[in-house]
């Protein structure tokens, strides 16, 4: 089964009903669903935990971890190798303003050969997999 990484912004887009992604992500996840195994990063989940209390309030962000536990999503640790890589990502990108959840979740997609996620980042598609950056991420809703 392909395995398709989730970011923060597809998680709050399916949260939120007002957000101007949510149907695209709605779709996107009951087709994905399906198909994919769903992975993500537990620095993803802490991002997405707090953009949802923030924005949606606690009983959602709740119900949100709640869904998470039912196993909707496989949650994977970032390494302390990680972090060194999404140091060097960070550094190696000096024009944009990858923020450090990017950083490591470009380090997991890399480490687990994933070349596919589920976002609305714009920074998902200026990051480029392969020692010459030649290789764009597919994203899902493309």
């Amino acid at each position: 089964m392909p395995r398709l990484f989730v970011d923060t912004g597809a998680f709050y887009a399916l949260a939120d009903r007002s957000d101007r992604h949510h149907l695209a992500a709605r779709a996107a996840w009951l087709e994905s669903a399906q198909t994919d195994e769903l992975v993500t990063t537990d620095h993803v989940v802490v991002e997405s935990w707090l953009l949802l209390r923030a924005r949606l309030g606690r009983p959602a962000a709740m119900r949100w971890w709640d869904a998470l536990a039912r196993g909707a999503v496989t949650v994977v640790g970032v390494t302390s190798q990680d972090l060194g890589r999404a140091r060097d990502i960070a550094g190696g990108w000096p024009d944009q303003d990858f923020s450090l959840i990017d950083c490591t979740s470009f380090a997991v997609l890399e480490r687990l050969g994933l070349d596919r996620a589920f976002t609305f980042d714009t920074h998902f598609r200026i990051f480029r997999l392969g020692p010459r950056r030649d290789r764009a991420l597919t994203l899902i809703p493309s």
